[in-house]
């Protein structure tokens, strides 16, 4: 079996992925986000309180590599979540020196209501886009995500 791929298209798609996470790495669209969520949170603190919803229970060094943050960073903006009732710290129970962070309800609710302006954000953004259209792409962006993980 051959597993070598057109050059050219693995050229376009690494372009198409470097173009999608330097968008999606802009702060004005986390910006953008908070306020068509209308909540107070601190746009430093955003991608915190998302990966910790979706990756919870997460420890500290954990978080700090799925964002690219050096640890003590991510240590003292987690105390910052923590001050705000959004997440809550707990002994692993794999390993009781790690804290691990959840997200409490109070940080729930700042999450749901962030879905919901993502979702509102997104309706906008893909219009002109039919549910097989976005099947497809979410069918082949998991696909690329998971073979990426592995």
């Amino acid at each position: 079996m051959n597993n070598t791929h057109d050059p050219e298209i693995l050229r376009r798609l690494h372009a198409a992925i470097i173009d999608l996470v330097d968008e999606i790495n802009r702060p004005r669209r986390d910006d953008r986000l908070i306020e068509e969520a209308g909540i107070p949170l601190d746009r430093a603190l955003f991608p915190l309180l998302a990966r910790i919803w979706r990756y919870g229970p997460i420890g500290v060094v954990d978080l700090a590599d799925r964002t690219g943050r050096d640890h003590t960073t991510i240590s003292r903006q987690m105390s910052r979540l923590e001050e705000q009732g959004l997440i809550e710290r707990r002994p692993s129970a794999t390993d009781k020196r790690v804290r691990e962070a959840t997200v409490t309800g109070k940080g729930q609710h700042m999450v749901d209501m962030l879905n919901a302006a993502r979702e509102r954000l997104a309706n906008r953004i893909l219009v002109d886009w039919t549910d097989t259209d976005l099947n497809q792409l979410q069918t082949l962006l998991r696909r690329f995500a998971d073979d990426l993980m592995r």
